[in-house]
């Protein structure tokens, strides 16, 4: 047992000594990190998601959680008699159901996270799009009604956040030009204007699947944004892939350098995608910038 155990300790070091060029890169970097899925509703997943925030932060990272709660607006919709209706995949909105996901996002989700975070000893603070005008929307299609695209975003309460050493947990709720207006933002949209008005080193939007394949059915680890482009207009990419890679797109138009649709579902995904060469997703890119090393992601 006593062999083992230093087997077990080595490793560790060796691991930790392996990820210090990496923690050195990403040092004062922003990263998005868009949280959602099967995750949100296992307390372990939420604990292992929480440490790796707060480590992220520990090295230097400046790191934004924008989230979800698909699942929590569904049940409390359905305990309140409101029936859910969808046009192309996407919920119709009135006003009632905006009402129910301001509460849940705003009010369970978000500070369910931010408990989560200062459990495993960070600082966190929880707002919505709302706050302080972070997100100022638009209504998307007339016939998904309070469902909104950001429009204006000023993300100076975010770089205020970050001086002081807090993650900031970000609802995908927002404002309207109207302030009397609330919309429902798709949490991929809502984290990619972030992003881009940060102009974040990374956006890792985390998925239930292991990220964009290609025609073979085989993940593809790096891809261009114009092959996204490309993949897209041939069906390669398709059904709920379409809105996520079409997000990770505009964040690149707007200034993020890199995004990832990241497989969620394997432990420490964050971690893995920052701290080592082979990542645990689809990377996207610009073009533009210096080619990668096949199977090198930095």
């Amino acid at each position: 047992m006593k062999k083992r155990m230093n087997q077990d300790w080595i490793a560790t070091a060796r691991t930790l000594s392996e990820a210090l060029p990496y923690m050195q890169r990403y040092s004062g970097a922003v990263v998005v990190v868009k949280f959602g899925g099967n995750a949100m509703g296992d307390d372990e997943a939420m604990a292992e998601f929480a440490r790796d925030i707060v480590l992220m932060r520990q090295v230097g990272i400046n790191p934004v959680v924008v989230h979800g709660g698909g699942p929590m607006i569904n049940d409390l919709l359905g305990r309140l008699g409101i029936e859910s209706k969808f046009v192309r995949g996407k919920r119709v909105t009135d006003k009632a159901t905006v009402e129910v996901v301001e509460m849940v996002l705003t009010g369970l989700v978000n500070k369910r996270i931010v408990q989560a975070i200062m459990d495993e000893g960070g600082r966190a603070v929880g707002l919505s799009g709302k706050d302080d005008d972070l997100m100022v929307c638009e209504a998307d299609d007339p016939e998904l009604g309070f469902v909104g695209r950001p429009i204006e975003m000023n993300v100076q309460v975010l770089r205020d956040l970050f001086t002081a050493g807090i993650i900031p947990v970000v609802a995908p709720v927002a404002t309207g030009m109207d302030p009397l207006e609330t919309f429902n933002v798709n949490g991929d949209t809502a984290a990619g204007a972030i992003a881009g008005a940060l102009k974040a080193d990374r956006l890792l939007l985390l998925t239930d699947v292991s990220g964009v394949k290609n025609k073979d059915g085989d993940v593809m680890t790096q891809i261009t944004a114009d092959e996204v482009r490309a993949f897209i207009e041939d069906g390669t990419i398709a059904g709920g892939m379409i809105p996520k890679t079409e997000t990770a797109l505009k964040a690149i138009e707007e200034g993020v350098r890199a995004v990832v649709i990241l497989d969620g579902r394997v432990s420490n995904a964050v971690l893995l995608e920052l701290f080592t060469e082979h990542g645990a997703g689809s990377l996207i890119r610009d073009a533009d910038l210096a080619p990668l090393a096949k199977n090198v992601r930095r």
